[in-house]
Protein backbone atom coordinates (compact mmCIF):
# COMPACT_ATOMS: atom_id res chain seq x y z
CA UNK A 1 0.00 0.00 0.00
CA UNK A 2 1.48 3.19 -1.10
CA UNK A 3 1.70 5.94 1.49
CA UNK A 4 0.30 9.13 0.09
CA UNK A 5 2.75 12.15 -0.25
CA UNK A 6 1.78 14.92 2.26
CA UNK A 7 -0.27 18.43 0.79
CA UNK A 8 2.43 20.75 -0.31
CA UNK A 9 -0.09 24.22 -0.03
CA UNK A 10 1.29 27.61 -1.59
CA UNK A 11 2.56 30.30 -0.06
CA UNK A 12 0.76 33.36 -1.00
CA UNK A 13 2.01 36.66 -2.11
CA UNK A 14 -0.19 39.38 -1.35
CA UNK A 15 -0.25 43.12 -1.99
CA UNK A 16 -1.29 44.95 0.58
CA UNK A 17 -3.41 48.32 -0.59
CA UNK A 18 -4.28 50.95 2.19
CA UNK A 19 -7.30 53.41 1.12
CA UNK A 20 -8.42 56.54 1.78
CA UNK A 21 -10.66 59.19 0.38
CA UNK A 22 -10.78 56.84 -2.85
CA UNK A 23 -6.74 56.75 -2.95
CA UNK A 24 -4.56 54.19 -2.01
CA UNK A 25 -1.83 55.16 0.24
CA UNK A 26 1.05 54.26 2.60
CA UNK A 27 2.38 55.59 5.85
CA UNK A 28 5.57 54.47 8.37
CA UNK A 29 3.82 53.13 11.30
CA UNK A 30 0.32 54.39 10.43
CA UNK A 31 1.73 58.15 10.56
CA UNK A 32 2.52 60.61 7.53
CA UNK A 33 0.29 58.72 4.68
CA UNK A 34 1.07 59.54 1.36
CA UNK A 35 -0.74 58.73 -1.83
CA UNK A 36 0.55 55.66 -4.05
CA UNK A 37 -1.75 56.02 -6.76
CA UNK A 38 -5.16 54.79 -7.95
CA UNK A 39 -7.28 51.96 -6.46
CA UNK A 40 -8.14 50.51 -9.70
CA UNK A 41 -4.96 50.98 -11.72
CA UNK A 42 -2.96 49.26 -8.90
CA UNK A 43 -5.42 45.97 -8.54
CA UNK A 44 -4.74 45.58 -12.43
CA UNK A 45 -1.45 46.00 -12.17
CA UNK A 46 -0.94 43.61 -9.46
CA UNK A 47 -3.43 40.56 -11.08
CA UNK A 48 -1.02 41.16 -14.39
CA UNK A 49 1.70 40.63 -12.37
CA UNK A 50 1.10 37.26 -10.42
CA UNK A 51 -0.37 38.19 -7.01
CA UNK A 52 -2.25 35.76 -5.21
CA UNK A 53 -4.51 37.83 -3.76
CA UNK A 54 -5.40 41.66 -2.68
CA UNK A 55 -6.30 42.61 0.38
CA UNK A 56 -8.05 46.62 0.99
CA UNK A 57 -7.64 48.42 4.07
CA UNK A 58 -10.29 51.60 4.36
CA UNK A 59 -7.93 52.87 6.78
CA UNK A 60 -10.28 55.27 7.68
CA UNK A 61 -13.81 53.73 7.83
CA UNK A 62 -13.19 52.79 11.85
CA UNK A 63 -12.06 55.66 12.83
CA UNK A 64 -14.49 58.00 10.80
CA UNK A 65 -17.44 55.59 12.41
CA UNK A 66 -18.53 54.19 8.97
CA UNK A 67 -18.30 51.18 6.84
CA UNK A 68 -16.67 50.57 3.84
CA UNK A 69 -17.46 52.82 0.43
CA UNK A 70 -18.67 49.84 -1.62
CA UNK A 71 -18.49 51.50 -5.03
CA UNK A 72 -14.75 50.73 -5.13
CA UNK A 73 -15.28 47.44 -4.19
CA UNK A 74 -17.45 46.69 -6.99
CA UNK A 75 -15.18 48.52 -9.69
CA UNK A 76 -12.16 46.26 -8.15
CA UNK A 77 -14.57 42.95 -8.68
CA UNK A 78 -15.08 43.90 -12.09
CA UNK A 79 -11.59 44.28 -12.68
CA UNK A 80 -9.74 41.81 -11.56
CA UNK A 81 -10.19 37.77 -11.44
CA UNK A 82 -7.86 37.03 -8.42
CA UNK A 83 -9.04 37.18 -5.08
CA UNK A 84 -9.72 39.98 -2.70
CA UNK A 85 -10.23 40.28 1.15
CA UNK A 86 -12.07 44.30 2.03
CA UNK A 87 -11.43 45.55 5.72
CA UNK A 88 -13.04 48.77 7.33
CA UNK A 89 -15.80 49.52 9.32
CA UNK A 90 -17.54 46.42 8.68
CA UNK A 91 -19.71 46.21 12.38
CA UNK A 92 -22.93 43.57 11.26
CA UNK A 93 -23.89 40.98 9.08
CA UNK A 94 -25.57 43.35 6.57
CA UNK A 95 -21.93 45.80 6.16
CA UNK A 96 -20.28 42.52 5.53
CA UNK A 97 -23.42 41.13 3.13
CA UNK A 98 -22.91 44.13 0.73
CA UNK A 99 -18.99 43.97 0.86
CA UNK A 100 -19.09 40.20 -0.34
CA UNK A 101 -22.73 41.28 -3.03
CA UNK A 102 -20.05 43.22 -4.25
CA UNK A 103 -18.10 40.62 -5.37
CA UNK A 104 -14.66 40.91 -2.46
CA UNK A 105 -13.78 37.22 -1.48
CA UNK A 106 -13.26 37.81 2.01
CA UNK A 107 -13.86 40.59 4.78
CA UNK A 108 -11.81 41.48 7.56
CA UNK A 109 -12.37 42.61 10.85
CA UNK A 110 -10.16 44.32 13.54
CA UNK A 111 -11.86 47.15 15.54
CA UNK A 112 -15.29 46.04 15.27
CA UNK A 113 -14.10 42.75 16.34
CA UNK A 114 -12.20 43.86 19.55
CA UNK A 115 -15.11 46.01 20.41
CA UNK A 116 -17.68 43.23 20.32
CA UNK A 117 -15.98 39.95 19.67
CA UNK A 118 -19.21 38.15 19.21
CA UNK A 119 -19.62 39.96 15.59
CA UNK A 120 -17.13 37.26 14.41
CA UNK A 121 -19.61 34.65 15.76
CA UNK A 122 -22.36 35.97 13.64
CA UNK A 123 -19.92 36.59 11.00
CA UNK A 124 -19.16 32.84 10.44
CA UNK A 125 -22.51 31.76 11.16
CA UNK A 126 -23.78 33.85 8.32
CA UNK A 127 -21.11 33.15 5.56
CA UNK A 128 -18.57 30.42 6.94
CA UNK A 129 -15.50 30.63 8.21
CA UNK A 130 -13.36 30.95 4.81
CA UNK A 131 -15.07 34.21 4.52
CA UNK A 132 -13.76 35.34 7.89
CA UNK A 133 -10.33 37.22 8.49
CA UNK A 134 -9.15 38.64 11.44
CA UNK A 135 -7.22 41.53 11.31
CA UNK A 136 -4.84 41.90 14.22
CA UNK A 137 -2.75 45.67 14.88
CA UNK A 138 -0.02 44.21 17.46
CA UNK A 139 2.70 46.60 19.33
CA UNK A 140 5.51 44.46 21.36
CA UNK A 141 5.57 45.60 24.95
CA UNK A 142 8.14 44.29 26.50
CA UNK A 143 8.21 40.37 26.65
CA UNK A 144 5.01 40.35 25.15
CA UNK A 145 2.55 41.74 22.69
CA UNK A 146 -0.44 43.45 22.64
CA UNK A 147 -3.18 44.47 20.53
CA UNK A 148 -4.67 48.13 19.40
CA UNK A 149 -7.23 49.51 17.54
CA UNK A 150 -8.49 52.45 15.56
CA UNK A 151 -5.25 52.34 14.30
CA UNK A 152 -6.23 54.15 10.44
CA UNK A 153 -6.21 57.35 11.80
CA UNK A 154 -3.02 57.64 14.80
CA UNK A 155 -4.69 60.41 17.28
CA UNK A 156 -7.84 58.11 17.54
CA UNK A 157 -5.76 54.70 18.33
CA UNK A 158 -6.84 52.80 21.61
CA UNK A 159 -5.07 50.03 23.40
CA UNK A 160 -7.95 48.06 24.35
CA UNK A 161 -5.98 46.59 27.06
CA UNK A 162 -5.95 43.14 25.62
CA UNK A 163 -2.80 40.56 24.82
CA UNK A 164 -2.19 40.03 21.22
CA UNK A 165 -1.66 35.95 21.92
CA UNK A 166 -4.52 35.28 23.52
CA UNK A 167 -6.68 37.42 21.16
CA UNK A 168 -5.43 34.79 18.98
CA UNK A 169 -6.71 32.28 20.64
CA UNK A 170 -10.09 33.81 21.29
CA UNK A 171 -10.82 34.75 17.43
CA UNK A 172 -10.18 31.32 16.38
CA UNK A 173 -11.86 29.75 18.67
CA UNK A 174 -14.86 31.93 17.81
CA UNK A 175 -14.39 30.39 14.43
CA UNK A 176 -12.28 32.93 12.48
CA UNK A 177 -10.45 31.25 9.08
CA UNK A 178 -7.54 33.80 9.17
CA UNK A 179 -5.51 36.26 10.57
CA UNK A 180 -3.23 38.87 9.46
CA UNK A 181 -1.22 39.72 12.01
CA UNK A 182 0.21 42.88 11.29
CA UNK A 183 3.55 44.04 13.88
CA UNK A 184 3.17 47.40 14.10
CA UNK A 185 6.94 48.38 15.29
CA UNK A 186 7.51 46.77 11.95
CA UNK A 187 5.44 48.73 9.58
CA UNK A 188 6.79 50.85 6.73
CA UNK A 189 10.31 50.37 8.10
CA UNK A 190 11.22 47.81 5.69
CA UNK A 191 13.60 46.30 8.01
CA UNK A 192 12.04 43.19 7.60
CA UNK A 193 8.91 41.20 9.43
CA UNK A 194 9.13 40.11 13.01
CA UNK A 195 10.00 36.53 13.29
CA UNK A 196 9.86 36.52 17.03
CA UNK A 197 6.46 37.64 16.84
CA UNK A 198 5.34 35.92 13.98
CA UNK A 199 6.54 32.23 15.36
CA UNK A 200 4.85 32.48 18.47
CA UNK A 201 1.42 33.48 16.69
CA UNK A 202 1.95 30.19 14.47
CA UNK A 203 2.24 28.23 17.65
CA UNK A 204 -1.34 29.63 18.61
CA UNK A 205 -3.05 29.23 15.43
CA UNK A 206 -4.26 26.19 13.55
CA UNK A 207 -6.08 28.59 10.85
CA UNK A 208 -3.64 30.74 7.80
CA UNK A 209 -1.65 33.19 9.29
CA UNK A 210 -0.89 36.39 7.15
CA UNK A 211 2.53 38.05 8.03
CA UNK A 212 2.01 41.68 7.70
CA UNK A 213 4.92 44.85 8.25
CA UNK A 214 8.45 45.37 7.29
CA UNK A 215 9.32 44.12 4.12
CA UNK A 216 12.28 45.29 2.73
CA UNK A 217 14.37 43.45 0.23
CA UNK A 218 13.00 39.36 -1.18
CA UNK A 219 14.75 37.88 1.87
CA UNK A 220 13.07 38.75 4.17
CA UNK A 221 9.76 37.10 2.13
CA UNK A 222 11.96 33.80 2.27
CA UNK A 223 12.97 34.43 5.95
CA UNK A 224 9.35 34.88 6.83
CA UNK A 225 8.26 31.59 5.32
CA UNK A 226 11.29 29.83 6.49
CA UNK A 227 11.40 30.92 9.81
CA UNK A 228 7.77 32.10 11.11
CA UNK A 229 6.43 29.49 8.68
CA UNK A 230 3.48 31.97 7.58
CA UNK A 231 0.92 31.02 5.12
CA UNK A 232 1.23 34.04 3.68
CA UNK A 233 3.35 37.13 3.86
CA UNK A 234 1.69 40.81 3.07
CA UNK A 235 3.18 44.00 1.85
CA UNK A 236 3.08 47.36 0.38
CA UNK A 237 5.58 49.89 -0.21
CA UNK A 238 8.19 47.41 -1.99
CA UNK A 239 5.57 46.17 -4.02
CA UNK A 240 3.81 49.85 -5.09
CA UNK A 241 7.30 51.23 -5.71
CA UNK A 242 8.16 48.35 -7.94
CA UNK A 243 11.61 47.89 -5.52
CA UNK A 244 10.33 44.01 -5.27
CA UNK A 245 8.85 42.97 -8.70
CA UNK A 246 6.27 39.98 -7.83
CA UNK A 247 7.45 37.88 -11.09
CA UNK A 248 11.31 37.82 -9.91
CA UNK A 249 10.21 37.52 -5.70
CA UNK A 250 8.26 33.98 -6.95
CA UNK A 251 11.33 32.91 -8.69
CA UNK A 252 13.62 33.29 -5.93
CA UNK A 253 11.41 31.83 -3.82
CA UNK A 254 10.81 28.86 -5.59
CA UNK A 255 14.58 28.79 -6.26
CA UNK A 256 15.07 28.34 -2.39
CA UNK A 257 12.27 25.13 -2.00
CA UNK A 258 9.13 27.40 -1.00
CA UNK A 259 6.20 26.19 -2.99
CA UNK A 260 4.57 29.12 -4.62
CA UNK A 261 2.31 29.31 -7.63
CA UNK A 262 3.34 30.40 -11.02
CA UNK A 263 3.04 34.21 -12.55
Amino acid sequence: MNTPLPVRVARRIVPCLDVRDGQVVKGVKFRNHRVIGDIIELAGRYRDEGADELVFYDITASPEGRSVDIDWVRRVSETIDIPFCVAGGIRSIGSAGRVLEQGADKISINTPALERPGLIDELVQAFGSQCVVIGVDSIADGDSYTVRSHTGTPDAMKTPGRDTLDWLSEVVARGAGEVVLNCMSSDGTRDGYDIRQLAEARKRLPVPLVASGGAGVADHFIEVFEQADVDAALAATVFHSGQIPIPGLKQLLASAGIEVRPC
